[in-house]
């Protein structure tokens, strides 16, 4: 399931960077890749002209006229948002994850809540040593 979730942060990256790192709830990423997806946009192509245009082919020529230095950032900046995304999605969680004493989820890696039977993080069912003895 991780694989396809890194495939689908990867891909929804590619069309609007931002919106895998969302998928993934990695929310001040997604908010940077947005933002700053958008200011190249704007810095870097004539924003009038694409407000102008009436189509997506429209749209299309316009972009496909502009230096090549633009259209590599551009294209750069899709592909680096994909790719982190995609890596982030098949990662571990970044952040605190188990540092305290108690147990940790064999899928995620996380902290568990030894009263519970699944990893209330991921879902997981786990089976603690004294429950494995015991069977």
């Amino acid at each position: 399931m991780t694989w396809i979730r890194a495939l689908a942060a990867a891909v929804l990256s590619l069309f609007l960077p931002g919106a895998g790192h969302a998928l993934i709830r990695d929310w001040a990423r997604a908010l940077l890749f947005a933002s700053v997806f958008a200011l190249t946009v704007v810095l870097v192509l004539p924003f009038e002209d694409l407000l102008e245009t009436g189509s997506v082919t429209e749209a299309m020529d316009v972009i496909s006229s502009e230096p090549a230095l633009s259209q590599f950032m551009l294209s750069f900046m899709l592909l680096f948002a994909a790719l982190d995304a995609g890596f982030r999605a098949m990662s571990p969680p970044f952040g605190p994850t188990a540092a305290g004493d108690g147990p940790t989820c064999p899928h995620c890696g996380r902290e568990l809540d030894t009263d519970l039977e699944f990893c209330h993080w991921c879902t997981t069912r786990v089976m603690y040593p004294d429950e494995e003895q015991e069977s």
